[in-house]
């Protein structure tokens, strides 16, 4: 059955509503304003999805990072050496594990996304369950990743 009110309806009708729960569009129709937040309550799986696109949004910038690489090997000798000196400095290394971060959590939630996409996981129970994996395994990765550099002499402080 229809919830819509009936033509000539004025009890029910949207464009008088006070509550803020309808929006007028740009082409005149009235439609319901998404409740978004007000219904969904927070989760370990909204955490895992937000954390997703921070970090698509730090591997963007931090591909800036990888052209300044490039461009200062490009440029010379002089100029690689001043660039490979900050980018090694302790801020340097922060940017670079925060890269690595973003890429082993990205990696990660993309092996999860896949599962989901398989069909699988995808009980409240077993979601919030992948999800601590992709973030726990993420960070076991950069972890790993680092220990191993600093551990061979590829990365000092």
């Amino acid at each position: 059955m229809s919830t819509s009110p009936l033509p000539g309806d004025a009890s029910n009708d949207p464009t008088d509503d006070q509550s803020g729960r309808f929006v007028r569009q740009p082409n005149g129709r009235v439609r319901p304003l998404s409740p978004h937040l007000q219904v969904w309550r927070f989760h370990l799986t909204m955490l895992g999805s937000i954390l997703n696109r921070i970090a698509a949004g730090a591997l963007s910038v931090g591909a800036l990072f990888v052209v300044g690489w490039l461009a200062a090997a490009a440029f010379g000798r002089g100029a690689y050496e001043t660039y490979a000196s900050i980018m090694g400095s302790p801020v340097g290394l922060l940017i670079w594990f925060g890269l690595s971060l973003a890429g082993a959590y990205h990696l990660t939630a993309g092996v999860r996304h896949m599962i989901w996409d398989a069909g699988s996981g995808l009980t409240p129970k077993s979601a919030t369950s992948l999800t601590i994996v992709s973030m726990v395994a993420a960070v076991v990765i950069v972890v790993a990743f680092w220990a191993i550099l600093f551990m061979t002499g590829k990365v000092v402080l």
